[in-house]
């Protein structure tokens, strides 16, 4: 598949080119198994399958899904959420905290959350309990994401304090996996943010990183952000990616402790 073939494709899910472009060769290499499977050696037999087979479509989409990701990732928001934003929001509080991991991916974003409010209750006093709900397009991301197994790359953002403590070492120490205790208070769900599915309910913090914000088109990244945000509490907390920026007219929001990837709305 080349370059021209592919923009073909993101042009038929009003997909960014911008967004693939640095990304592309291994998205290219899955569409074109894909593509080998059915049979299909143009690209436009291959549009006219995802046009007429919702099944086809939906594998094609999980193979467009992107997750490049590692815990702490932007180690900067992670000090931030720690220091700043959790002690604030747990502070004399009862009621649940709830938290949307938006495009979790394998799940690396989402164990870092617990370690950090695993970290929190060790400092703080904290009488709420955590809802975390995290979802993704992608079935096979969130079934890795539940068995919660990663190379060592991935955490190398963590201390060596917050490996051992968090994480069990087997198969001679090559894989890491989580800790049962770090499973709880986690939702997971299969959900598609341009098709409008969002969970149920306000939460209070939103991470929409790397995801909606980098590979959607203005159109349907502009529908679909604000679908996201009308689920943000008013001074919740709403968290993007190094890379991103928030849609235009996007004036709610105001950016935390100087931060542009750290925001509050107003």
């Amino acid at each position: 598949m080349d370059d021209h073939q592919f923009r073909q494709l993101l042009d038929f899910f009003n997909l960014s080119w911008k967004g693939y472009r640095k990304v592309r060769k291994g998205v290219k290499r899955r569409i074109a198994r894909h593509m080998q499977t059915l049979g299909c050696r143009r690209i436009e037999r291959y549009l006219q399958y995802l046009a007429a087979d919702e099944r086809v479509k939906n594998t094609c989409v999980e193979l467009l899904t992107v997750s490049i990701s590692r815990f702490y990732r932007d180690r900067r928001v992670w000090s931030v959420l720690e220091k700043d934003i959790l002690p604030n929001l747990v502070a004399g509080r009862t009621r649940p905290v709830r938290i949307w991991s938006a495009g979790c991916a394998r799940g690396e974003e989402v164990y870092s959350f617990r370690i950090a409010w695993e970290a929190l209750k060790l400092k703080a006093a904290v009488r709420a309990r955590l809802e975390l709900i995290a979802t993704d397009v992608n079935s096979d991301y969130l079934e890795q994401a539940r068995k919660g197994v990663y190379d060592r790359g991935s955490v190398r953002e963590l201390t060596t304090e917050q490996v051992e403590r968090h994480f069990e070492s087997r198969k001679g120490g090559r894989r890491l996996h989580i800790r049962p205790e770090l499973k709880t208070n986690i939702a997971w769900f299969c959900q598609d943010l341009v098709a409008g599915q969002t969970p149920p309910g306000l939460f209070d913090i939103i991470f929409l990183r790397n995801n909606l914000l980098t590979y959607y088109r203005d159109p349907q990244k502009r529908a679909a952000f604000e679908r996201v945000i009308a689920t943000l509490e008013q001074g919740g907390t709403l968290i993007i990616g190094a890379h991103e920026r928030l849609p235009e007219a996007a004036d709610r929001f105001v950016p935390v402790s100087g931060s542009n990837l750290i925001f509050r709305r107003h």
